[in-house]
């Protein structure tokens, strides 16, 4: 298997789709490369093309703000998207994008060999969980495959059109952080004030 930074460079050659065209960067990917968690959204915004890191727009901003309401923050997880290029005007990655692109998430995947995948949005879900995925209905539920334990939550960017789905992403996090408590507690951020733990 290639390495990370053998993969990196391969990514950042890629031509396989016409995303290539309009790019500003290859967004690859961001935080620890031994992340027991794995958060996956379905590809890069405008500023995250401008950067070349995933979420470090409004949606990113909202991201950090979820992780640290359960006590995680970048560099305790790893965040990748679907495509690594922006689609145009941010409409939803087509499927042949998709599949130009999907292989290389797989790799990270298999290099990251993480106990926990979370889906940010229906396109990550419906490519990674189940082609059928409603995430309306299904987010927060918790799914395993190959021993991995699988669940989505609405995207960062669907939050701020409709804060109303917030109050059920609170508890998706709540949920993710049972979870992560039961897998791999070492995740989360160490206790400054251990003297004070309950």
């Amino acid at each position: 298997m290639v390495s990370w930074e053998e993969l990196e460079a391969i990514c950042q050659q890629c031509r396989n789709c016409a995303l290539a065209e309009t790019r500003h960067n290859v967004v690859f990917g961001v935080g620890s490369r031994q992340a027991d968690v794995l958060f996956i959204g379905e590809g890069p915004g405008e500023q995250e093309d401008l950067q070349g890191e995933p979420f470090v727009g409004p949606a990113g901003k909202l991201l950090d703000v979820m992780l640290e309401v359960i006590d995680l923050n970048r560099e305790r997880v790893y965040i990748a998207n679907i495509v690594k290029c922006r689609p145009p005007r941010n409409r939803d990655p087509l499927n042949v994008e998709q599949d130009a692109c999907i292989r290389y998430l797989r790799t990270q995947t298999a290099l990251l060999r993480p106990k926990i995948i979370v889906c940010l949005g229906r396109i990550a879900a419906m490519r990674i969980i189940d082609k059928d995925f409603r995430i309306t209905k299904q987010h927060g539920q918790w799914f395993e495959r190959a021993g991995v334990h699988m669940m989505a939550m609405y995207h960062p960017s669907a939050l701020l059109r409709d804060p109303s789905k917030r109050p059920d992403t609170f508890l998706d996090l709540k949920s993710l952080q049972a979870k992560i408590q039961e897998l791999c507690p070492e995740t989360f951020l160490p206790n400054p004030f251990p003297e004070m733990a309950p």
